[in-house]
Order: C-alpha cells, then sequence, then structure tokens
C-alpha cells in the first residue's frame, strides 16, 4: 500500500507546522514530530501519556544527515550504518548542543535511525527538503506502555482523533522495535535487542556485543521492566506444562487465549489459539498483531508459550517478558 501525492504533501505540511502525522516503518508505525521542534515534539508525549525522561528515536532520510545531530560519531559507529542502514538499526551518539532535550529526555545522547521502509524513507526525503534538519522523532504510535502498533488500523485503535494523519504503508514485516547499540561509551553495547541480533552485530563489531544491565547506560525507548503490554493478565509458561496449566485455567472456569509456537491445539480445548512460526523472524512478525487479537477475544487470560533460550530468540524474549510484567494494568 502507498500513500498517494496528496497525502505525503500533507503529510510534510503537518510536521511543518509542528503538528503529528503516524507512518509506518519496517519495525512499528510511529508517532512522528518535527524533532528540531520542541513544541511539535512534546505532542507526542501528550498524545501518548508518555513520561517527559522518556527519549525518543530520531528518524533521518541519510547517512549524510548524522553529523548535523550528533557530535561525536566513532568509527564503529559508520561501520554499523554502513552495514545496516537503511534498517533496524537504532544507534546511541553523544547530541549535537543544539539537540532539544525534549527529545533526548534531558540526556546528551540522541538515538539515530534512517528506516528500512519506503514510505518512511520518502516522507522523511520529503519532510528534509522542505527545509530545517529534516529529523523526525517517532515513538511507537500507540498509548504509553502498550502494545505496539503493525498497522495503520492499530494506530487509529490506539490513538484515533488525536493523530491528524496515519500514512498506510501496510502491515510492518519486521514487527518488533530496532535494536538499539549505544556507541557513546567506548564499547559498543546492545541496549535493546531487536531484529539485527548480536550475532549480526559480531560480524562488524569483531566480536559478540554485550547486553547491557549496565548502569550509567543511557535511558532508551522501550527499557521499562513493562512495556508492550495488553490490557489482558498475561502468563508465559514453558511448553511441557503448557496443556496442564491452560486445563487448570479451564476447571477454574477461566477462559484463555493461548499463543504457542510448537504445541499444537488439543482437540475440543475450550480455548483461543494462535499458533505463530517456530522462528524469531516470523514469531517477531506476528507477535504484536497475535497479542491485541487476544486483548479482543474477551479471554480472561492470555497464555503465552515459553520461547527458547539462546541469542537468536532474545529480541522476542524481551518483548515478552516486558509483555507480561505489564499486561492487565489498564
Amino acid at each position: 500500500m502507498t500513500p498517494s501525492e496528496a497525502d505525503y504533501q500533507r503529510a510534510v505540511e503537518l510536521l511543518c507546522a509542528g503538528e503529528l502525522v503516524a507512518f509506518p516503518t519496517e519495525t512499528v508505525y510511529g508517532l512522528g514530530a518535527d524533532a528540531a521542534n520542541p513544541e511539535a515534539v512534546a505532542k507526542i508525549f501528550a498524545a501518548k501519556g508518555r513520561p517527559a525522561d522518556h527519549p525518543l528515536i530520531v528518524h533521518l532520510a541519510c547517512h549524510d544527515a548524522v553529523e548535523q545531530w550528533a557530535e561525536q560519531v566513532p568509527d564503529v559507529a559508520w561501520e554499523l550504518m554502513e552495514t545496516f542502514w537503511p534498517g533496524p538499526l537504532t544507534l546511541i551518539l553523544k547530541k549535537q548542543p543544539w539537540v532539544p532535550l525534549t527529545v533526548t529526555g534531558g540526556q546528551e545522547t540522541v538515538g539515530l535511525r534512517m528506516p528500512g521502509h519506503p514510505v518512511a524513507l520518502e516522507l522523511l526525503r520529503r519532510f528534509a527538503a522542505s527545509g530545517g534538519h529534516g529529523g523526525i522523532a517517532a515513538p511507537s504510535a500507540n498509548r504509553f506502555g502498550r502494545i505496539s502498533p503493525t498497522t495503520a488500523a492499530h494506530v487509529y485503535e490506539e490513538l484515533g482523533e488525536r493523530v491528524p494523519l496515519i500514512l498506510d504503508g501496510g502491515a510492518c514485516a519486521v514487527g518488533i522495535e530496532s535494536t538499539i547499540v549505544d556507541c557513546s561509551r567506548a564499547e559498543a553495547v546492545v541496549l535493546r535487542p531487536g531484529h539485527i541480533s548480536p550475532l549480526h552485530l559480531e560480524a562488524v563489531l569483531g566480536r559478540l556485543p554485550q547486553i547491557a544491565t549496565a548502569e550509567g547506560a543511557p535511558r532508551v525507548s522501550g527499557s521499562l521492566a513493562a512495556h508492550y503490554a495488553p490490557l489482558t493478565p498475561m502468563r508465559v509458561i514453558t511448553a511441557p506444562r503448557l496443556l496442564d496449566f491452560i486445563n487448570a485455567q479451564r476447571h477454574k472456569g477461566d477462559r484463555c487465549g493461548v499463543i504457542g509456537h510448537s504445541q499444537p491445539p488439543q482437540l475440543g480445548m475450550p480455548h483461543v489459539w494462535q499458533m505463530l512460526p517456530a522462528d524469531p523472524v516470523g514469531y517477531a512478525h506476528g507477535l504484536y498483531a497475535a497479542l491485541r487479537e487476544m486483548d479482543h477475544a474477551g479471554v480472561d487470560l492470555i497464555v503465552v508459550e515459553a520461547l527458547p533460550d539462546d541469542l537468536a530468540w532474545a529480541a522476542v524474549s524481551d518483548r515478552l517478558r516486558r509483555s507480561a510484567a505489564g499486561a492487565g494494568q489498564g
């Protein structure tokens, strides 16, 4: 699905006027505003109900724009950009002095990425051509802490009339948020796992990167213990216990919505089932849509089959852990 010429023109006009525009990326849909305009950025926080100290990611149209926003760009950051941009990788760098603290959550670092979606890139190129610094600050286009949207319909469901325009680019290909790598310190460290795994990064860094829990790391999007959460309570259960657990819930009179990847549904079991692919890429693509579907299914509990414990599954395991921590708190 491709927006019309009129859609792009209106989107740029809205951004230049300090208004919000939702747009697709390859990861999830973003809620965008002119990153150089603190008043416009404040509208993102208001629309989402997002805490003011929670930093945003600035989306750029090209590599050449990086030094407008980042004061120090180490060689390793350029190497990562050359390998993975455009794509689902955000780099944390020392910000230029002019970059608004509203964007960075009051920090001296800024998150930058060049998305790998044709609609996002076209919007960014047109916005950059309109003058100014050309960066669009854009967290996920949902209420703070809730399930990230992977279709335009999800954005409308979450934010409705709070967004003057939603550019529809179809379903997001990746389905979970970008990998975030901190390049502002001596060694590059993963602050949020994503589609680009530590194994992918190892090929560029020459070592397997640390996934940080380290003190002193910049605050970044999606790093709270409870995030990406459905309104329905949720439990993650290992495969050997799965059928016994949902049978026990049935005997209590509770109706479960079950998301699995290896356990087939048991015939006659009165639950809502959804099977996701048994590979991390396919699973990530379908995860948020599946959680959202379960939220609408009228179940008492969402039960998710636990994932394999290896690096390839680190990103979706991270999202499931945070989803379960925040679930049922709406």
